[in-house]
């Protein structure tokens, strides 16, 4: 895992960890949004919360400049908020012509059906931010958690929904360790049988065909971390009788669907 990677996951872990421990909520967000920026290469970002009648109660931006600022403003209000208010939107990416090109994004704070903010930037140039997208996916669950932590979204929030958001800033922190820890020989690991793989007119069938499949298992359990960082629902399951198991959602539909539940 290279450097840009684990600082990524750092930032998380901060969010998780201030949520945890009752930092000042806003005071972590702008911390966390500035980093974040410059990680992913955004010129502007900002956090909503807003009430049930979509309201805003609680905003922070990190902005390079005055003009990022007031653009990134004018693409919440112009577009995302119309699109929030009649369209039902949740998350979207789009790209915008010109010189410099800017791309931008939108990804909800929600806790199962309930959305109550979002989390927006703005990037300009040749580099689109969608690439960043399961990044910014934990980035907003993590905002999210922290918010239902420190009870920034609501004094609705019932004492069921404080212990789900604990229970699933836990499950976070650990998705956090689980990747740093685990993705660092696991690259190693799959960096080396790749390798090689590439030089398979020197190994016979019955060694390839094995290493073949030790890369596919690999390739599975880095599949299993990532999808431990998008997890909104801490749900478990039955893995045998009596004992219970994380239930991972399979895709954004799946993850969705267990919203809704």
């Amino acid at each position: 895992m290279d450097k840009n990677e684990l600082n990524k996951y750092a930032v998380l872990q901060s969010l998780a960890l201030a949520g945890v421990s009752g930092e000042d909520y806003l005071a972590a967000v702008q911390t966390a949004l500035g980093r974040a920026a410059r990680l992913v290469g955004l010129n502007a970002a900002a956090l909503y919360l807003w009430d049930e009648e979509m309201n805003v109660t609680l905003q922070g931006v990190f902005a390079e400049s005055e003009e990022h600022r007031k653009r990134l403003a004018q693409l919440e209000t112009d577009l995302f908020v119309d699109l929030r208010q009649k369209q039902r939107l949740l998350s979207a990416y789009l790209t915008f012509d010109g010189v410099p090109q800017v791309h931008t994004f939108t990804m909800p704070l929600r806790h199962r059906t309930r959305v109550f903010g979002a989390v927006i930037g703005l990037q300009e140039g040749e580099r689109t931010v969608i690439a960043e997208d399961l990044f910014l996916e934990a980035l907003a669950a993590s905002m999210a958690l922290n918010a239902l932590a420190s009870d920034i979204a609501g004094q609705a929030a019932g004492t069921q929904d404080r212990i789900d958001a604990e229970r699933l800033g836990a499950i976070i922190e650990t998705a956090v360790t689980v990747n740093h820890e685990i993705n660092n020989p696991l690259t190693a690991i799959l960096g080396n049988i790749q390798l090689l793989l590439m030089k398979k007119e020197d190994l016979d069938e019955e060694t390839a065909r094995k290493l073949r499949v030790v890369e596919q298992s690999a390739l599975k359990i880095r599949d299993v971390t990532q999808r431990l960082l998008k997890i909104t629902n801490a749900r478990s399951v039955t893995y045998i009788e009596g004992t219970n198991m994380l239930h991972l959602p399979e895709d954004e539909s799946d993850t969705d669907k267990e919203s809704g539940e």
